[in-house]
């Protein structure tokens, strides 16, 4: 008989401690600043009394952080350890590092690899370019699938009607040239998997270019993409960078499928 059972079943008082433990984690993992315990309840409507004893929990474990007053919170290295270990066994981020950094020496920009989750894109992977100007993303951050090059790629190669099932209703616009039309967005999906690759033009961050195709046969299902000023876009370097990432997206499919069990 395990615990449960001798008990009645879960204490629903016990899931409910639990799903709100994660609704704080994700929160201040999605926060670019330290966030004040009213801010906390207000955006999560939990109980000041319940919020802060979850949060003096977490504290004390490492997983959140307070500022020297105590009254700023954000996510704490036991949250790093978690992710950082969950990067270290990841196989497709095992293999695509490497791939990644020669890809980055080869054209000398910003690539990324990032993985389709719900409406969003994860960001596993990045290698910054040397240009004095160039793109950064942290490792972990989420983006809406609909308005990076990443996220195009890897929904022109789902079907339309599963695509409709994936994206939310209303698809929020990042900057002014974010597509956030079903039909349009529809007509751009439609033209990435003629292509087999995708782009945007600074729909996710102004005066940014991103090339972006998935990775094939994969049960997860990913993509790696090239970010570049549009001060630096040309139709030879464009070339380029689109015959490079189609070639590193299949080493990488191939490198995985040498790893997997027979």
């Amino acid at each position: 008989m395990t615990v449960s059972e001798a008990s009645g079943g879960p204490r629903p008082d016990s899931v409910k401690s639990a799903a709100r433990t994660i609704d704080i984690l994700e929160l201040l993992a999605g926060s670019e600043r330290r966030l004040t315990l009213s801010e906390l309840q207000r955006k999560l409507d939990v109980p000041k009394s319940s919020l802060h004893g979850l949060l003096r929990t977490l504290v004390a474990r490492g997983w959140v952080e307070t500022d020297e007053r105590g009254t700023g919170y954000s996510v704490g290295l036991s949250a790093l350890r978690a992710g950082a270990t969950f990067l270290d066994r990841d196989p497709v981020v095992q293999v695509a590092s490497a791939v990644l950094a020669r890809l980055r020496r080869q054209l000398d920009e910003t690539v990324h690899l990032a993985r389709l989750d719900g409406p969003d894109m994860v960001y596993l992977a990045s290698r910054e370019s040397q240009h004095h100007l160039r793109v950064t993303s942290r490792i972990g951050r989420r983006l809406p699938a609909h308005a990076t090059s990443l996220g195009k790629a890897v929904l022109s190669t789902i079907d339309e009607v599963e695509v409709a099932t994936i994206l939310p209703a209303k698809l929020i616009a990042l900057t002014p040239d974010t597509v956030t039309d079903h039909d349009e967005l529809r007509a751009e999906l439609a033209e990435a998997r003629v292509r087999g690759w995708a782009f945007e033009q600074g729909q996710n961050t102004p005066g940014l270019t991103c090339y972006a195709t998935a990775i094939p046969n994969l049960p997860t299902v990913d993509a790696i993409s090239c970010s570049i000023p549009q001060s630096r876009i040309s139709d030879d370097h464009e070339r380029e960078v689109v015959e490079a990432l189609m070639a590193a997206a299949d080493e990488i499919a191939q490198l995985c499928r040498a790893r997997s069990p027979r």
